[in-house]
C-alpha cells in the first residue's frame, strides 16, 4: 500500500538521511503482522543511507490500508488531485473490482481521507478509462484535472465506438465480427461496409433498369399477333429460340417468386 505515494527524490532522501543520522529515528518503521511495510518506506532507506538501525512497530487495528492512506495524506506534501487518485487506486486494488467506481465506494474513500466527493469521482473515471494516466497523476506530473478531462474524451469515444460496433452488427455480421477479431479496425469496417452498400445500390439501379427494358414489351405483346409474326430474317442479334423461351420462361417465374416474396405488387 505504501508503494502507491510518490517517492522521495534523491535531495529529500538526503536530508532525511541526515536527519536520522543526527537525530536518530524519530518515527518507526510500521509492518502489518505478516512482516509487509505498511508505512515508512523512506526512513528504511534513510536508515540504510545513514547506516542507522531501523526501529520496526506492528500494526494491530483491523484496516491496514484505511491506516497507510491516513498516516500518508496527512504527512506528506501532496495536491488534493494526487490524494485523491492514490485513495482511489488503493481503494480499487483492496476492495474493489478494478472500474467498480460504485458510489457507496467513492462515498466511503472521501469519508476516510477528508477529500471531495468530486475529486474522488475524478480519481475514479481516471482508473476506468485512463490508466495510463493514474501514475503520472500520482507521481505529480500530470494534474487531476486535466488527466480527468482526458478520461471524459476516452469514454466519450468508447461509448461511440461501442454504439457504431453494435449497428454495424444490425447491418453487417461478417464485418462485426471481423472488427472483434482485430482483423479490421471500427473505422475500416464501416469503410468497407458504405463500399458494399454502394455497390449493392449500383447493381440494384443495373437490375432495374434492365428488367425495366424487358418485361414491360413483353407483357404488352400479350394478347397481340405480335409472336405470330416473328421472323428470324429480321432478328437484330442472336435469333429468339425455343430454349430461349423457355429461359425466359422460367425467369419471369423465378420474378413472380421474388415479387411474392417482397410483397410487390
Amino acid at each position: 500500500m505504501s508503494s502507491l505515494f510518490p517517492q522521495l527524490d534523491e535531495d529529500e532522501l538526503r536530508a532525511l538521511a541526515d536527519d536520522v543520522q543526527e537525530r536518530g529515528l524519530l518515527h518507526p518503521i510500521v509492518l502489518d503482522p505478516q512482516g509487509r511495510l505498511l508505512d515508512g518506506r523512506g526512513r528504511l532507506k534513510a536508515c540504510e543511507i545513514a547506516s542507522v538501525e531501523p526501529e520496526f512497530v506492528t500494526y494491530e487495528g483491523g484496516d491496514p490500508s484505511g491506516y497507510v492512506l491516513s498516516v500518508n495524506l496527512r504527512r506528506r506534501n501532496i495536491s488534493k488531485g494526487q490524494a485523491a487518485m492514490i485513495s482511489a487506486k488503493a481503494r480499487s486494488e483492496s476492495e474493489q473490482p478494478p472500474g467498480s467506481g460504485s458510489e457507496q465506494t467513492t462515498r466511503s474513500v472521501a469519508e476516510q481521507t477528508g477529500l471531495s466527493l468530486g475529486r474522488i469521482s475524478q480519481a475514479n473515471m481516471v482508473l476506468q478509462h485512463a490508466a495510463d494516466l493514474v501514475e503520472a497523476v500520482i507521481n505529480g506530473a500530470m494534474g487531476l484535472d486535466e488527466a480527468y478531462s482526458i478520461a471524459r474524451e476516452n469514454k466519450a469515444k468508447a461509448n461511440s465506438a461501442e454504439v457504431q460496433l453494435a449497428r454495424l452488427r444490425e447491418e453487417d455480421p461478417e464485418l462485426a465480427d471481423r472488427v472483434v477479431e482485430g482483423a479490421l479496425t471500427l473505422a475500416g469496417a464501416w469503410a468497407e461496409r458504405t463500399e458494399r452498400v454502394e455497390e449493392d445500390k449500383r447493381q440494384r439501379r443495373v437490375a432495374t433498369r434492365l428488367l425495366d427494358e424487358v418485361v414491360p414489351p413483353l407483357a404488352q405483346a400479350r394478347g397481340t399477333r405480335t409472336f405470330g409474326r416473328y421472323d428470324p430474317d429480321y432478328a437484330s442479334g442472336t435469333p429468339i429460340t425455343r430454349e430461349t423461351i423457355a429461359h425466359a420462361m422460367t425467369a419471369l417465374a423465378e420474378m413472380d417468386q421474388v415479387w411474392q416474396e417482397r410483397d410487390l405488387p
